[in-house]
């Protein structure tokens, strides 16, 4: 079913002794004043992991073959496919200038991740940009007293090409020990517009691939447990879904939320959310917020109409 409702929302994401998003030094990400941050690819990934994990049909993900092309010890090696390889691999057919450009867009929406967050599909002939109807912004991190931590590892193996290694080498593993991501995100369906006039049969962004993202939003971090995300999960997320016929927009909300912290259990203040959302509170079909009841008090908006969940019961 086709959506038209505008969201706009943010999107909470514990780190606790784990390392959310490193820069390529292995350190946090951080702005030049050193404020740490995530970024929409950290958030996007896992939401896509879900998905594929799901059944989903995802197009921008990183995938492996053998290569064959390469001489001696070049050849055979593990390699990442290239937009070309993906797109053959989940279509069955070969991509070329000839092949239409409405297959090329019908077989592109058709997948999760291109329908939510749009593409960048730079090919011979076939050169084509999606402006996602769901934007991510950057996730700061909204705790003050979040401190860098680094733990040294000691590898089983020594590194033969230090001459004078005669013990095993060692690394090194940075984490946070505690740090609070606020993503702001929005949900525009008016993006496809131009695309359902140019395919018969296009509906547009549908309100399925809307609630796939909204499940995203709610569990997708906590689901993606690999060694460095151990310790990070979702833990809040707040959805203002306005009226099909309105035509406000809201600026991105996270810097209209602070994180408070307790001895035992934290909280959100939405006290300027609340304040903003009451100017356009009419035009607002439905205010939701999801929340960890272990980790957070339940988070209140003054003055506007809402509804508020566990996320377990999402989950």
């Amino acid at each position: 079913m086709k959506m038209n409702n505008r969201v706009y929302g943010i999107a909470g994401i514990k780190s606790c002794m784990a390392n959310w998003n490193a820069d390529f030094t292995g350190r946090p990400k951080a702005v030049s004043s050193g404020d740490i941050f995530g970024s929409d690819k950290a958030f996007k990934y896992p939401c896509k992991k879900m998905w594929q994990n799901e059944g989903e049909r995802i197009m921008y993900i990183k995938t492996y073959k053998i290569g064959t092309k390469g001489k001696g010890e070049d050849a055979e090696k593990l390699q990442p496919k290239e937009l070309k390889e993906r797109y053959e691999e989940l279509f069955g057919y070969e991509l070329n200038k000839k092949l239409p450009s409405d297959k090329v867009l019908r077989d592109l929406f058709s997948c999760m991740d291109v329908m939510n967050f749009g593409a960048t599909f730079a090919q011979e002939g076939q050169n084509i940009s999606i402006t996602g109807a769901v934007q991510v912004g950057q996730g700061f991190n909204k705790y003050n007293n979040t401190v860098v931590e680094v733990q040294d590892i000691l590898s089983p193996f020594r590194n033969s090409k230090k001459e004078d290694a005669d013990a095993s080498s060692l690394g090194s593993k940075v984490m946070v020990d505690e740090a609070h991501y606020v993503y702001p995100f929005s949900v525009n369906p008016d993006n496809y517009s131009d695309y359902v006039k140019l395919m018969e049969g296009f509906e547009g962004y549908t309100r399925e691939a809307y609630e796939r993202f909204k499940s995203a939003c709610l569990v997708a971090a906590t689901a993606f447990n690999t060694n460095s995300k151990s310790g990070c999960e979702n833990e809040f997320a707040i959805f203002i879904e306005f009226n099909e016929d309105s035509k406000a927009y809201l600026p991105p909300l996270d810097q209209y939320v602070e994180f408070v912290k307790g001895d035992t259990i934290n909280r959100l203040d939405l006290t300027r959310l609340s304040e903003l959302l009451k100017s356009v509170g009419d035009k607002i079909q439905a205010a939701e917020i999801f929340y960890n009841p272990f980790t957070f008090e339940k988070p209140e908006l003054q003055g506007v109409n809402y509804s508020a969940y566990s996320l377990f019961e999402r989950a």
